[in-house]
C-alpha cells in the first residue's frame, strides 16, 4: 500500500465566517478531541462559550485557552447535571444561540454475545441520550434569542452497519432520527438542527478503536488500520479541525438555509 494521502484542509484559523461574532455556544464534550477543536474554532471566530466535560483537569486547561470561558463538570447522561450546567449558562452568557451536542464515548467493542446489558446502556445514555437532554435544555433559551443553530455529532455509524460496535452505531443511527424530527419540530422557530457525521478521526480515541477491533477480530493493529483505511475513498482520516470547520460552518450565516442534513466529514467512508 503506498503512502497515506496526507489532509490539504485550508488553515481554518484564518477563514472569517458572518455571524459568528458574539455568537453564546455551548459545546458539549468541549475541553479535548473533536469538542475542543470546535470551541477553539468558534473562539477564534469570536463567539461566547460555555463547555462541559466529565475531565476537571482538560475543563481547567481547555478554559484557559477559550479565553477563560464558562466550564462547568458534568456528565450529559445525568439530567440534573445538564440542568444545573444549563441554568449556569443562562445565568453567565444571558442567553444561547446554538448547542453543538458533541459529548459521545466509543462504547463496547465485541460480538453481541458478549456485550453487556450495563456497557450497552451506557453507551446509548451518553450518546443519544445525552443529546436529548442537553436539547431540551437549550431550545427555550434558542427560541428566546430568536433562532440559532443546533449541531448533533453522529458518526460514519450512523450510515452503515458496524460489526463489533452494535451499542455505538445503533446510537448514532438514533442521532440521525433525532436530528430529522428536531428540524421539522423546530424549523418554524428559525432553529437549524444538523449532524455531523465525522469518519475516522485522527487521534488517541481512534487509535483504540482500531486496537480494540484489533482485538475482537484477531487482526494485527496495523493490518486493522490497512483495513479501515482501504474503504476510504481519499485513504486517510479527518482531523478534528475538519470536523470543527463544518460545525462552525453551520453555526454561521453561511449555513442560514440547511437544516435536517446529515453532513459527512469523512473522505467518504464506503463501509465499516
Amino acid at each position: 500500500m503506498g503512502e497515506t494521502p496526507k489532509s490539504t484542509s485550508p488553515d481554518q484559523s484564518k477563514m472569517q465566517l458572518p455571524g459568528l461574532a458574539g455568537k453564546r455556544i455551548v459545546v458539549t464534550a468541549g475541553a479535548s478531541g473533536i469538542g475542543f477543536a470546535i470551541a477553539h474554532s468558534l473562539f477564534e471566530q469570536g463567539a461566547r462559550l460555555a463547555i462541559c466535560d466529565v475531565d476537571a483537569d482538560a475543563l481547567q486547561q481547555a478554559s484557559a485557552a477559550l479565553g477563560g470561558c464558562l466550564a462547568i463538570l458534568t456528565d450529559v447522561s445525568d439530567d440534573v447535571a445538564v440542568a444545573h450546567f444549563f441554568d449556569k449558562v443562562s445565568t453567565e452568557l444571558g442567553g444561547l444561540d446554538a448547542l453543538v451536542n458533541n459529548a459521545g464515548i466509543a462504547g463496547p467493542t465485541g460480538g453481541i454475545e458478549d456485550l453487556s446489558p450495563f456497557d450497552w446502556r451506557r453507551c446509548i445514555d451518553i450518546c443519544l441520550t445525552g443529546q436529548f437532554l442537553c436539547a431540551r435544555q437549550a431550545v427555550p433559551m434558542i427560541k428566546a434569542a430568536g433562532g440559532g443553530a443546533l449541531i448533533n455529532m453522529a458518526s460514519a455509524a450512523a450510515k452503515h452497519g458496524y460489526a463489533y460496535r452494535t451499542p455505538y452505531s445503533a446510537a448514532k443511527f438514533g442521532v440521525i432520527g433525532l436530528t430529522q424530527s428536531l428540524a421539522k419540530e423546530l424549523g418554524p422557530d428559525n432553529i437549524r438542527v444538523n449532524a455531523i457525521l465525522p469518519g475516522l478521526v485522527e487521534g488517541a480515541r481512534m487509535d483504540g478503536v482500531i486496537r480494540d477491533r484489533a482485538e475482537a477480530t484477531g487482526f494485527t493493529v496495523d493490518a486493522m488500520r490497512a483495513d479501515y483505511l482501504k474503504n476510504i475513498s481519499l485513504r486517510r482520516m479527518v482531523t478534528a479541525q475538519d470536523v470543527a470547520a463544518t460545525a462552525a460552518f453551520l453555526i454561521s450565516d453561511a449555513g442560514a438555509n440547511l437544516s435536517g442534513q446529515s453532513m459527512a466529514v469523512d473522505g467518504n467512508v464506503e463501509t465499516l
